[in-house]
């Protein structure tokens, strides 16, 4: 999507030349295999003449299929060498897959130059806080700062991404931005020098380039010196490296005139970038992919779900959120069936149908045949038939069944599961002779019964959330997570749900977050310290969690903020039993 890039790049005032340096090497970050009969150069050096893999070691993450270079940084530059990071972002392959089905569906090639720059209805969505799924916002931070910075440009969004790290928080750069975007808080500036290096910022140094430019025109560093700091920045906690830097940038503002209070607050906002500040050129080529992919989330959001969906593991939240999410948002998702899934998720016109790969057990070969027979011009008529032409051994056939993928074939779960072990045990009499039976007649399983079984075996379920069937059983003063958006500030409030996430951030204090889901959406829950330790058995053992506390509200940023966590786990055990009241 070059021309987009640059388009984008000068939208958000950057120098296109040295930018799009940055932005092709983020945006390669998957082509690891470069053709051998090309040279790849990025600002006049040649990178690579062959895979990358040819040249530095490769080291096994904990993670299956995960890797890892094991070169250190500091090594690769004492030797001279030329350091790139290559990251290989999950979101690349998202967006490319789903941009490939929204070409199918559009009967024309669709790519990222081809997403309309500047789209106000995907900075509406944003500006709501609406960032499942998103690249890089949709964090519970991320989801929380949407609504507070409201963005409304391209350069907004770059913003966003580097002020939402460990460096500003710790620096204080973040209230001070929100404040003065705001209009809280006037903007000023010590001279016209600096007033150049901040201005697109408001006043506040968020990217580590400014930090660089700081000390040349307030301190007096040449550009050598600026980054020498920029080197100390990154390290200056395990090294201790910023010490040498400190006089030397309070002096040199004090000899031009600048407060004493200035110069402090810079340095303190230097020493947070050592904790994760983001370079301006990283944090655009960044934002580049929040808006594409909120672009695909807003107008494609059904193309988006089968890109994430055939992505993991990747992003905040599992296939069932974002199953979940995607449901809310008008797209139809249906179930995986072996008349009609491949192994990947597809598009059914409008409809994600879920991929056969969802089905826990059954391997990748086996699932590749399914597809290839139910593509073929012969309707497959039994699981007998199916297990033949598709070569499905009595495992393959066992999670089949489990996962409700025959049930076109053979009815619900348990219907399957019958018609699949009639088809292992007449091959363990060695091919009998067939012989012509009534299909037995068995009861269906209950709602519940099937619920389970659907998280088991696929990880998600497209029946009714689990918290419907729970609800009758729980104190109905539990508000759902919609009501919740609705209450008032400082309101006594309660809720309960699945709890989906457990954040304890080391900028936050022992403040500990949490996400609750129900079948309405995602609650954010704050537990402080004291609650935490008191508590500490049902806020790290609860899945179903209650929670008892009193509303903050900042716009359309909600909170509750707990005053007493309830376990209610033992009733997802009960849920087959409970599902027998909603039939």
């Amino acid at each position: 999507g070059k021309g987009l890039n640059e388009m984008q790049v000068r939208q958000a005032g950057l120098d296109p030349q040295n930018a799009m340096i940055g932005l092709a090497v983020e945006l390669a970050t998957e082509l690891i295999e470069f053709p051998r009969h090309l040279s790849q150069h990025v600002g006049g050096y040649v990178l690579t003449q062959d895979r990358l893999d040819t040249y530095v070691p490769i080291g096994n993450a904990a993670m299956d299929d995960r890797t890892f270079i094991e070169w250190d940084k500091d090594d690769v530059d004492a030797l001279n060498m030329m350091k790139v990071d290559v990251l290989a972002l999950g979101m690349l392959s998202a967006i490319r897959r789903a941009l490939d089905w929204v070409s199918r569906k559009r009967g024309a090639p669709f790519w990222m130059q081809d997403i309309p720059a500047e789209d106000a209805a995907v900075y509406d969505m944003l500006c709501h806080g609406d960032s499942v799924g998103v690249f890089q916002v949709e964090s519970r931070a991320q989801t929380a700062m949407l609504p507070r910075l409201k963005p409304r440009r391209f350069y907004d969004l770059v913003v966003e991404v580097a002020i939402v790290r460990p460096g500003p928080i710790q620096g204080n750069m973040v209230h001070p931005y929100l404040r003065r975007r705001q209009g809280l808080e006037p903007v000023s500036y010590p001279s016209e020098a600096v007033r150049g290096v901040l201005e697109r910022t408001l006043g506040v140094p968020i990217f580590q380039e400014q930090a660089m430019q700081l000390a040349i025109v307030a301190a007096g560093f040449t550009p050598g010196e600026a980054d020498q700091l920029r080197r100390a920045m990154a390290a200056w906690k395990r090294k201790g490296g910023l010490g040498p830097f400190r006089e030397k940038l309070l002096n040199g503002m004090a000899a031009r005139g600048y407060a004493l209070e200035f110069a402090q607050n810079l340095y303190q906002q230097i020493e947070g970038f050592g904790d994760y500040g983001f370079p301006e050129s990283h944090a655009a080529s960044f934002a580049l992919l929040v808006y594409v992919s909120a672009w695909l989330k807003r107008f494609e959001p059904a193309a988006f779900l089968v890109g994430l969906l055939n992505s993991q593991p990747m992003g905040f939240y599992s296939a069932s959120q974002l199953v979940q999410d995607a449901r809310r948002h008008g797209v139809e998702v249906l179930p995986p069936d072996v008349t009609a899934s491949e192994w990947e998720t597809t598009l059914a016109g409008d409809a994600v149908r879920l991929g056969l790969h969802r089905v826990k057990g059954l391997a990748q070969a086996a699932g590749e045949r399914i597809a290839e027979v139910s593509r073929g011009g012969t309707p497959i008529q039994t699981v007998a038939e199916l297990a033949q032409r598709a070569e499905l051994d009595r495992g393959d056939l066992e999670a089949l069944a489990t996962a409700g993928a025959l049930k076109s074939l053979a009815g619900h779960r348990f219907g399957s599961a019958w018609a699949a072990a009639a088809v292992s045990i007449r091959r363990d009499l060695l091919d009998a002779v067939p012989v012509a039976e009534a299909p037995a007649v068995l009861p269906a399983p209950t709602e519940g019964a099937d619920l389970v079984a659907d998280y088991a075996s696929l990880g998600l379920s497209l029946g009714r959330h689990p918290m419907t069937l729970l609800r009758s059983r729980l104190d109905r003063r539990y508000a759902t997570a919609d009501f919740l958006r609705r209450m008032d500030h400082n309101a006594p409030a309660r809720c309960v749900g699945l709890v989906t996430c457990r954040q304890r951030p080391g900028t936050a204090s022992g403040v500990v977050f949490l996400t609750l889901e129900d079948e309405t959406g995602l609650a954010n829950i704050i537990v402080h310290p004291k609650l935490a330790e008191r508590q500490r058995a049902e806020l790290l053992g609860a899945s179903l969690l209650g929670v008892l506390g009193v509303l903050q509200r900042e716009g359309e940023v909600v909170h509750l903020v707990a005053k007493r966590l309830v376990d209610h786990g033992a009733l997802l055990g009960r849920l087959v039993v409970a599902s027998r009241d909603f039939h």
